[in-house]
């Protein structure tokens, strides 16, 4: 074989790797846009709502053949995606196209599509970049928006998405009814491995909004259940403030839930958002040996020391743990934030969870982030981090089973 010739094979399967995902909004567009011909749209999407080579899906529909884009509804963080979570932002008019621009996260209660929003609109069309977790809120507003298409009669259209975190993982705890809030809206685990487009399917086929709506998923194509980010060749746009990558969504969920409990530092405000485990107290290679002992699979912990950007801890030096994941496609995620608990405890002698009740800190938002009380309440009894992990296997098992018949990879 010439040189040339070695080097083609050897470049064949990245060029391939590259070219094999077609998004949701790439489809539609080689479609000639047939689904929305002839209508009148109306786009929730912000800032994640483009296409491989950047194009905004907004610039797409305003351009398209017999499309009439004549609004735009935007999830928390807003259109630009800029706002810090949490934070209500008003309806308006979107600077760059004029176009009437809806919020779909509040102000008050308003959490999805008003019936004056919807008002002469024949078609909602849904194109987020979603990263697979359930306290996200981007799939609150999806579901409730086709709640509200269902009540309307207005058509739903989902562009799908892959998921950042992979198709395969179930993680997690399910919800109770009790702890349904706009952070665990879905009767999902934690991690639940489906496209945006799958769960809209879920949604509407197990009944669990009030009013099913006409649903249209445009799937992608080469996307494969397998695939983390890495594998699609895909560029990454940052879904919120503090998932800039797709590793950062990997490491929000093995973190995210330990950040609601407080007590150390998790690297918020570092170019390390959610990937440490830290504090003025703690001893970095202590813990890494501790979390070593754990033989946690596909994930590997250094000693680490910076200063805090946020926090209790703010502009203090911490020391502890950086973690990264050497084959992130197997290794747990919810499971760390529990082991974490428990490694700081054996190493500093030090209880977050205990330190947390005595300082009276409320667990309102971790009951509803885990979607149940469960997960408190087994703290509170000093159940080990492998214990609780274990008590999700019934539920994720029953969630496999159960959303088989809505997957389309």
């Amino acid at each position: 074989m010439t040189r040339l010739g070695l080097l083609a094979t050897v470049l064949a399967p990245l060029w391939l790797l590259h070219a094999q995902v077609k998004l949701g909004c790439e489809v539609l567009a080689a479609d000639g846009f047939k689904p929305l011909r002839g209508k009148r749209v109306a786009l929730i999407t912000n800032h994640t709502g483009v296409d491989s080579k950047g194009r905004s899906t907004i610039d797409a529909l305003r351009a398209a053949p017999g499309v009439k884009l004549v609004a735009l509804m935007a999830p928390e963080h807003g259109l630009t995606g800029t706002l810090p979570a949490g934070q209500e932002f008003p309806n308006g008019t979107d600077a760059r196209t004029g176009l009437p621009l809806f919020s779909l996260y509040g102000p008050g209660p308003t959490r999805k599509p008003t019936p004056a929003m919807l008002r002469g609109i024949d078609v909602v069309v849904y194109d987020i970049q979603d990263i697979g977790v359930r306290s996200y809120t981007y799939i609150s507003t999806m579901g409730q928006a086709m709640e509200a298409c269902g009540a309307a009669g207005v058509e739903f259209v989902v562009l799908d998405r892959p998921n950042p975190v992979g198709g395969r993982r179930v993680e997690g705890p399910m919800v109770t009814d009790a702890f349904r809030t706009f952070v665990s809206r879905w009767n999902i685990p934690y991690v639940y491995g489906l496209t945006c487009g799958e769960l809209a399917r879920m949604i509407n086929g197990e009944r669990w909004i009030t009013n099913r709506c006409k649903l249209t998923v445009i799937p992608m194509t080469g996307w494969k259940r397998s695939m983390m980010w890495r594998d699609t060749g895909l560029p990454f746009v940052a879904t919120s403030p503090n998932v800039r990558t797709p590793e950062a969504a990997l490491y929000l969920v093995a973190t995210g839930i330990l950040g609601e409990l407080g007590g150390v530092s998790l690297g918020l405000g570092t170019d390390s958002p959610f990937q440490c485990v830290a504090a003025p107290w703690l001893d970095g290679a202590a813990l890494a040996r501790q979390f070593a002992s754990y033989q946690l699979p596909g994930v590997r912990f250094t000693p680490v020391e910076f200063t805090a950007r946020r926090g209790a801890y703010q502009n203090q030096l911490v020391k502890g743990v950086r973690f990264r994941f050497s084959d992130p496609a197997h290794a747990p995620l919810v499971a760390i934030n529990f082991y974490a608990l428990d490694a700081v405890k054996r190493v500093s002698k030090r209880d977050l969870f205990a330190e947390a009740v005595k300082a009276g800190k409320s667990f309102a938002m971790f009951d509803k982030v885990n979607g149940t009380d469960a997960t408190r309440k087994a703290l509170q009894a000093g159940k080990s981090a492998a214990a609780i992990v274990a008590s999700w296997k019934a539920g994720e098992d029953a969630f496999r089973s159960r959303r088989e018949k809505y997957l389309l990879y």
